[in-house]
């Protein structure tokens, strides 16, 4: 089995510096990019991949997505069996990695034995940074009970369930630490109304300042970060305030909010495709009235949130949130941030930047000696292009991820 090869004639993508660099030549050894430069040697067994006229770009990077949630009925992802939860999340992966995508960031439900299975090579996914389960207060955006159910729990136990319920400073340490000695890269909380869930108007605050405290607390002890959940400004400002690092969704974001955020040394995860993908198919997927009013809030907020951002300087991680039958949709991302960002924003998001807030720089996100091989041979530029990366991978004729080529169709 070939672990060599070496890429020549392309253009190397500098995320970073956001230009093309023409006449290097990359060499892959193993799962690391070993050599950049101009006419490398040819090391004995290396395959030769000539990708001339074509662009050498890092592997992307979404930092939302839940691979459990293979159907939008989420209860059913729920009561799946854990061998059928596992098998339904690898086709998610393999999906995701059609598109280019080679790392991702799961913001609850994924296990450590899901990041064990790409690491080992049982299965060819992106790479996984996890959580555990995302922390949810009863009645909070992910305790999926109607009002008149009151069987304890949501299944929290089960692979396929993407959120815990915990109340109480102590019983939040407690699940904070669980998280973490079962592998989570960071800590999740739903720190706001959500619109999947039953009994949270999307403007209803979630958990206490102590309770949100103690989470940023237990995370920091172990070197790690809290991610939320948040729409509305309040609940923003009141995260940033408790030391929160990750602000997913952020759609109704205020100036002087994003300001603050970005002097905290916040990044942001916008995930706009979500509400447009609801849009157009949630009717038809069950939705109820309910659910489709609070998918109209958050939608007209996500391009001015953009916008305020952008300007305020906080850094922004590509995001898509897309739950089962809407995955279809994970490319749209790019042509709805396009609506507001520059190619090189957009790219700098899906790579750099995801690769700040996976802890993970210099290993992803770069064609860069040492990093991991996970790279992406476009058809273009897409710094003047950025459409190259819609498509589900229709205009990347190779991907390789951590060092293994998933797609070859460049012959």
């Amino acid at each position: 089995m070939t672990t060599s090869y070496l890429f020549i004639g392309g253009n190397v993508l500098d995320a970073e510096a956001g230009v093309l660099k023409s006449g290097l030549d990359v060499l892959v050894e193993n799962q690391r990019i070993t050599a950049i430069g101009a006419g490398l040697a040819r090391p004995e067994g290396v395959e030769i991949i000539d990708v001339a006229g074509k662009t050498i770009m890092p592997g992307l990077i979404d930092c939302h997505v839940h691979v459990v949630a293979e159907t939008l009925d989420l209860w059913a992802n729920m009561v799946a069996p854990a061998s059928l939860a596992a098998l339904r999340a690898a086709r998610v992966m393999d999906e995701a990695l059609q598109r280019g995508f080679t790392t991702l960031r799961d913001l609850g439900g994924a296990d450590y034995g899901l990041v064990r299975a790409v690491n080992e090579g049982v299965i060819a996914g992106p790479r996984l940074v996890i959580c555990g389960k995302g922390l949810t207060t009863t009645g909070g955006h992910a305790d999926l009970r109607n009002r008149t159910d009151d069987r304890p729990g949501i299944f929290s136990d089960r692979l396929g369930s993407m959120g815990l319920i915990v109340d109480g400073v102590d019983n939040v340490r407690a699940a904070c630490r669980t998280m973490i000695k079962e592998g989570a890269n960071f800590i999740k909380v739903m720190a706001n109304g959500g619109v999947s869930s039953p009994n949270d108007p999307i403007h209803s605050i979630q958990y206490s300042r102590d309770e949100i405290l103690a989470m940023v607390e237990e995370a920091d002890n172990a070197g790690l970060y809290v991610a939320a959940h948040v729409y509305t400004d309040r609940s923003i400002a009141r995260c940033v305030e408790l030391g929160v690092h990750s602000l997913e969704h952020c759609n109704l974001i205020e100036p002087d909010t994003a300001k603050m955020a970005a002097e905290k040394g916040c990044i942001a995860v916008p995930t706009l495709v979500a509400y447009d993908a609801l849009a157009l198919e949630g009717e038809a997927l069950g939705l109820g009235a309910a659910e489709f009013a609070k998918i109209d809030i958050v939608r007209k907020g996500g391009l001015r949130s953009l916008e305020i951002m952008r300007d305020a300087g906080l850094p922004m991680a590509f995001g898509s949130d897309l739950l089962g039958q809407l995955r279809k949709y994970h490319c749209m991302e790019f042509e709805l941030l396009a609506k507001v960002l520059t190619p090189l924003e957009i790219i700098q998001s899906a790579t750099v930047i995801g690769a700040r807030l996976c802890r993970l720089e210099g290993q992803v996100g770069v064609i860069a000696e040492g990093a991991f091989a996970d790279l992406l041979i476009v058809d273009g530029n897409p710094l003047s292009d950025i459409s190259l990366l819609q498509d589900d991978g229709a205009h990347m004729p190779l991907i390789m991820a951590n060092g293994r080529v998933i797609k070859n169709v460049l012959h």
